[in-house]
């Protein structure tokens, strides 16, 4: 897909991280750019200074959702790109003693279905919408649209602590492939970034020694990934019209210990 002023696309979890990356990489492209997200006070700023649209938008509510596409759609037109990067995390063992009781406890499941719901549900429901939305559109050499989610390594290999995480990201990875054979008759492409550790708002208030301790557990570059390198991957996955279907992980050969 080319990427011009005529393509609009819709970033989730866009007023920052790796999303405020890659809506910055396309606008340079001159791509029209609606942020959903959570965040007004960034994302109107990053609207803002892309010339795009900020949209309020919980990923886990229905109605949410529908308004933030129908406002984006009447301000910048029916996006041909969904890049879908909203997405959070939790730390809780399946099961453990108390530390302060000694008593067995579990994994609260209101906890662990609050990420399936946000990181697998909710990426489900901005692609259908999306998809449906790009049904509506004449294809230009051959596509209608392009989508690309956000999984993580943890969906291969995740740590102590992470089996909602783990689960949620599992299961992006598991539906791409149908999804991307659902919509191919109708031209319309997706794809996954399982991304490592990256220098994200999350890690913002780690202190350098952090940081740095978790980049050198990268076997090269022994680092943190940057935002940028992942907008990078994700406008490859839109332009190169016979990427589909993939899964691809961007880790610097990271792979995770059991902590």
């Amino acid at each position: 897909m080319e990427l011009n002023s005529n393509i609009s696309a819709v970033i989730t979890g866009g007023a920052s991280g790796l999303g405020a990356a890659t809506a910055r990489k396309l606008a340079s492209y001159g791509v029209k750019v609606a942020l959903f997200d959570l965040n007004a006070e960034k994302g109107e700023a990053l609207a803002k200074e892309l010339g795009g649209v900020f949209c309020n938008v919980n990923v886990t509510d229905e109605a949410s959702v529908d308004a933030g596409f129908a406002k984006s759609r009447a301000a910048i037109g029916q996006e041909r790109i969904l890049i879908n990067c909203a997405g959070t995390g939790n730390a809780i063992k399946t099961a453990s003693r108390n530390k302060e009781t000694g008593q067995p406890e579990h994994f609260p499941l209101d906890k662990f279905n609050l990420i399936i719901q946000i990181n697998l549900v909710g990426t489900f429901r901005c692609i259908a919408k999306s998809a449906a939305g790009m049904l509506t559109l004449d294809p230009i050499d051959g596509e209608r649209g392009a989508i690309v989610n956000t999984a993580s390594v943890a969906a291969e290999d995740g740590q102590i602590g992470q089996a909602a995480y783990s689960a949620s990201k599992g299961g992006v990875v598991g539906m791409t492939l149908p999804i991307a054979r659902d919509l191919s008759r109708d031209f319309i492409r997706v794809n996954t970034i399982l991304p490592g550790i990256f220098n994200t708002p999350l890690l913002a208030a780690a202190p350098e020694p952090v940081k740095a301790a978790l980049g050198a557990q990268v076997p090269h570059p022994a680092r943190l990934g940057n935002p940028e390198e992942y907008a990078s991957l994700a406008v490859e996955m839109c332009r190169n019209a016979y990427f589909n279907g993939e899964d691809v992980r961007l880790d610097g050969a990271i792979r995770m210990a059991p902590r």
